[in-house]
C-alpha cells in the first residue's frame, strides 16, 4: 500500500472512528476525533523548511545543489557523480500534503469547520493551506515531471492514483494560488503559522511571487501563457524589497536545527563543501558574497572542493565548507527572495513580456542579493565596482547568460531553484562530472520516480513512462525544452 495514500499526521493522534453498529461505544473520550489544524499547519511548514535545506531527511535535498555545482561532496564522491537515480516523494505526500489537505477539509466541512475555527478563521486557514500545498506540488512536479495530482490524497478511496501531466498541474497551480489569495477573510489569525505569523499581506505577496516564478518556467514551452500569468502576478503584487523575503527559521534545538549544522557539527561528518566551480567563479568576478557563502579552510583560504573527482584529492579541512550564514544551528533557509523576483522581472523584460528596463532590473537584483547576504557589510561602492566588471556588466546581446549566471549566485543554498533555472535557460554553462555512476554522460535533467511506483502503482507507472518517456534522469520534464 503506497506510503502517500495513508492519512498520516506526524506527531498527532489520528482520528478515532466509531463503528456504525455501536454508536459512540467505540469512541475513546480521551482521544481527539480530529487532529488540530494548528499542529497540522506547523508540521507542514516544518517540512517546507526541510525541502529547502541542502541536507535533510531522505538525503535527496542536496542532489540539485550538486547538479548545479554550488556544492561538491568531499568524502564519498558519489552524489556529484549522479549515483542515485530513483528518489522518493512518498514522504511529501504522506506528510505535508496530507496535513494541508486535512486543514482544508476540516475548515470546509460543515461538520468540522466550527471546531477548526478555534485555530483561525476558516477562510484564512484554507488560504494558507492552498498556497503551501500548491508550492509543494510545484516542487514535486519540477523534480519528477508528471506526478499524481488530481487523484492523490484520497486515502482509501484510491490507493493507485494516475499521474497528471505537468502542463495540467501547472495550469491548476496558477488557479490555486490566485483563488487562495482571494480567500483571506480578515478574520481570526491562524494558529500554527510559524512562517508568516498569519499575515495575509505577506501570504498574498508570496502567492503572487510563486506565480511569477512559475510563469517564467513556461518561457520555452508556452511563452504566451507564461507572459499572461507573469503580468497578472505583477499586477497582483509581488515582493518589493528584501523585507518581503520569506525564510524558514531554524531554532537552537536539536529537533529543529539547520541540517547543515547537524551534518557539520552534531554528526561531525562534513560531507559537503562548496564546489571549486562555484568558488572559482566567485573569485573570477571578485564577488564579495563569497565571504558570506563560504568558510575559509584551515590555511585561511577560500578553496572549493574539486567537483566529481574520484578518489577525493583531499579532506574536508582542505576546502571551504558552507559559511555560518547558511550552516549555523539557527541559520534560516530561503524560500523566496526579492532578488529572485527581480531576476525574473529582468528576464521577462528582456523577453519582451513587460516594458520594464532589463538592465536596471538586473542590476537591482544583484544589489538586492548583495544586501541580503552581506547585511551591514554591504557598501554601494563595492556594488558599483562589481557591476562594472566585464563579466558582470549588462549587455543586451548577452543578457540571458548574465542574468542566469548572477541568478545562480543569488540562489546559493536554494539548490532546487538553481537547478530549475539552469535546466530552463542553460546558464551558467556547466560541465558534467568526468565519470558518472548513473549510466549517462550529462548532468541530470530530472529525478526518477520512487521504486515503489513500479510495484504498487504498476499500471499508472507504465502509462506515465509511455507518455512522458523513459524513467531516468535524462527524460526532460514538460517545461524543460
Amino acid at each position: 500500500m503506497k506510503v502517500y495514500k495513508f492519512m498520516l499526521f506526524t506527531g498527532l493522534m489520528t482520528a478515532t472512528l466509531a463503528c456504525n453498529d455501536f454508536g459512540d461505544l467505540n469512541v475513546n473520550p480521551n482521544s481527539a476525533l480530529y487532529p488540530n489544524t494548528a499542529s497540522l499547519m506547523t508540521g507542514a511548514q516544518r517540512t517546507v523548511g526541510t525541502m529547502n535545506s541542502q541536507v535533510g531527511p531522505g538525503g535527496f535535498n542536496i542532489a540539485p545543489a550538486l547538479y548545479v555545482q554550488q556544492f561538491s561532496d568531499v568524502t564519498y564522491i558519489e552524489d556529484s557523480r549522479y549515483k542515485t537515480v530513483n528518489f522518493s516523494y512518498n514522504g511529501l505526500y504522506a506528510g505535508p500534503l496530507v496535513n494541508l489537505q486535512q486543514v482544508i477539509d476540516q475548515n470546509t466541512s460543515e461538520a468540522t469547520r466550527g471546531l477548526a475555527a478555534s485555530y483561525g478563521s476558516n477562510g484564512n486557514q484554507i488560504a494558507i493551506a492552498r498556497i503551501l500545498k500548491a508550492y509543494i506540488y510545484q516542487y514535486i512536479t519540477d523534480r519528477w515531471g508528471d506526478v499524481p495530482y488530481t487523484q492523490a490524497l484520497k486515502g482509501d478511496q484510491n490507493f493507485s492514483p494516475a499521474f497528471d501531466k505537468q502542463q495540467d498541474i501547472y495550469t491548476d497551480l496558477f488557479k490555486e494560488w490566485k483563488e487562495a489569495a482571494a480567500q483571506f477573510d480578515g478574520g481570526r489569525a491562524v494558529s500554527g503559522d510559524i512562517m508568516l505569523a498569519s499575515s495575509a499581506t505577506r501570504w498574498k505577496k508570496l502567492a503572487a511571487s510563486f506565480r511569477l516564478i512559475a510563469a517564467l518556467r513556461l518561457s520555452k514551452v508556452d511563452p504566451a501563457k507564461g507572459k499572461t500569468e507573469f503580468t497578472a502576478a505583477l499586477t497582483d503584487g509581488v515582493f518589493v524589497s528584501n523585507a518581503d523575503n520569506v525564510q524558514y527559521k531554524y531554532l537552537a534545538d536539536a529537533n529543529n536545527e539547520n541540517p547543515l549544522y547537524t551534518n557539520y557539527v552534531r554528526s561531525n561528518r562534513k560531507d559537503f563543501a562548496l564546489s571549486n566551480t562555484f568558488v572559482n567563479y566567485l573569485k573570477q568576478v571578485n564577488d564579495p558574497r563569497l565571504a558570506a557563502f563560504a568558510a575559509k579552510n584551515l590555511k585561511g583560504e577560500y578553496v572549493g572542493a574539486p567537483y566529481g573527482v574520484f578518489p577525493a584529492p583531499g579532506k574536508a579541512q582542505d576546502y571551504s565548507l558552507a559559511g555560518s550564514t547558511v550552516s549555523a544551528q539557527t541559520a534560516p533557509v530561503n524560500i523566496m527572495t526579492y532578488a529572485q523576483v527581480l531576476f525574473a522581472q529582468a528576464e521577462a523584460a528582456k523577453l519582451g513580456w513587460t516594458t520594464g528596463d532589463a538592465k536596471a532590473l538586473y542590476e537591482s537584483a544583484i544589489k538586492a542579493s548583495m544586501q541580503q547576504w552581506l547585511g551591514s557589510a554591504y557598501t554601494d561602492a563595492a556594488f558599483v565596482a562589481y557591476i562594472a566588471q566585464p563579466d558582470v556588466a549588462y549587455t543586451s546581446d548577452n543578457a540571458i547568460a548574465l542574468i542566469g549566471n548572477q541568478r545562480w549566485i543569488a540562489l546559493f543554498n536554494q539548490g532546487t531553484e538553481a537547478w530549475n533555472e539552469w535546466r530552463r535557460t542553460g546558464y551558467p554553462v556547466l560541465k558534467p562530472a568526468a565519470t558518472t555512476l548513473n549510466g549517462g554522460t550529462d548532468i541530470p535533467r530530472r529525478l526518477a520516480y520512487p521504486t515503489t511506483e513500479t510495484t504498487l502503482n504498476a499500471k499508472n507507472y507504465a502509462d506515465v513512462t509511455t507518455r512522458q518517456g523513459k524513467d531516468d534522469q535524462y527524460t526532460r520534464v514538460w517545461w524543460d525544452k
